[in-house]
């Protein structure tokens, strides 16, 4: 798809962090946007944007985990612009720190439950009616570097990342014959306020096994702020779709990336790999910038990524 001019795209997380860059992007190249978002002060916030740059963007109240809602919302698109979207958009997505074995089972339904929970229904509600409308399209998903490779502070997160990019290339096998293109966008770090996805964990998954604090969310946007720019991720979404790529990472040394986690995999299966793999254990991602790297050296000490300080089962080192 290289011509944007007309068509309906529907964007989750939409009003705010990559999902508004997005929203962005794609109106300024003539799209009709749908944003959906489950905070109503970030719609306000997006739609006071767009109204000032006489945009035709529509907001959507929607929590991705609610099929129901997901359903209503997608019968809106349809009643607002006649058609359902064209371009699929998923970047709503939650992230918490701690060791893998202090999560609760809270911990995984809340993670799981919307980074690939909510994909799952964006894929069930929408992919159907794009086909039956015959008129091809995108989706694109947001997963993450942290999809490539194992997560020991990040385990919900990270297998629900490795989840999404699986499934992205599902569909793009299968949605071949209707012409829709599918595509897994894998950044590392980006500006985001993903730390504040705390403020919309629902009550009944509250039960934690990770430290949280006030210091803990300030360390992890100071991290954020090092990432890549939302308006960046938009134009590097829109280029991928331009060039029909299945994954795309936007780093320059992206085949080094992928080669690096392939070759973790294939060690795994000889003893000899797995030598070269505990000689390399501890070593900060090749991928991660320096200054990223000493921000989460900061953040944890503050308690970043601990566990909570009563879990009796867990190494004193990891916890708050």
């Amino acid at each position: 798809m290289t011509d944007f001019k007309g068509k309906v795209a529907f964007i989750t997380g939409g009003a705010s962090g990559a999902g508004f860059g997005m929203a962005q992007i794609f109106s300024e190249a003539g799209c009709k946007v749908v944003i959906a978002d489950v905070r109503q002060d970030h719609l306000d916030q997006a739609m006071e944007y767009f109204r000032s740059k006489k945009a035709d963007v529509h907001p959507i109240l929607l929590d991705i985990t609610d099929r129901k809602a997901y359903i209503a919302a997608a019968d809106e698109v349809e009643r607002v612009y006649g058609t359902p979207p064209q371009i699929l958009l998923q970047s709503a997505g939650v992230n918490a720190f701690g060791p893998a074995e202090a999560s609760t089972y809270e911990d995984y339904d809340w993670i799981v439950g919307v980074n690939l929970g909510g994909i799952v229904n964006g894929m069930v509600t929408f992919v159907p009616r794009m086909i039956k409308a015959g008129h091809g399209g995108h989706i694109v998903t947001i997963a993450s570097l942290g999809g490539l490779g194992p997560g020991p502070t990040t385990a919900p997160y990270s297998c629900s990342k490795a989840a999404v990019i699986n499934l992205m290339e599902t569909y793009y096998v299968a949605l071949k014959p209707y012409g829709i293109s599918v595509m897994a966008f894998c950044p590392g770090n980006m500006n985001t306020n993903i730390h504040e996805a705390a403020k919309t964990r629902p009550q009944r998954l509250q039960n934690s096994g990770y430290y949280e604090s006030n210091e803990t969310a300030e360390a992890y946007r100071k991290h954020n702020a090092l990432g890549l720019d939302i308006r960046e991720v938009g134009q590097h979404v829109m280029k991928g779709i331009e060039q029909g790529i299945v994954i795309y990472i936007p780093n320059d040394d992206r085949e080094e990336i992928m080669r690096v986690a392939t070759q973790r995999m294939i060690d795994y299966m000889t003893p000899e790999g797995m030598k070269r793999q505990a000689a390399l254990e501890g070593a900060p991602p090749a991928e991660m910038p320096p200054e990223e790297i000493a921000a989460i050296v900061e953040a944890n000490k503050v308690g970043w990524a601990k566990a909570k300080s009563d879990l009796d089962w867990i190494d004193k080192n990891k916890k708050a």
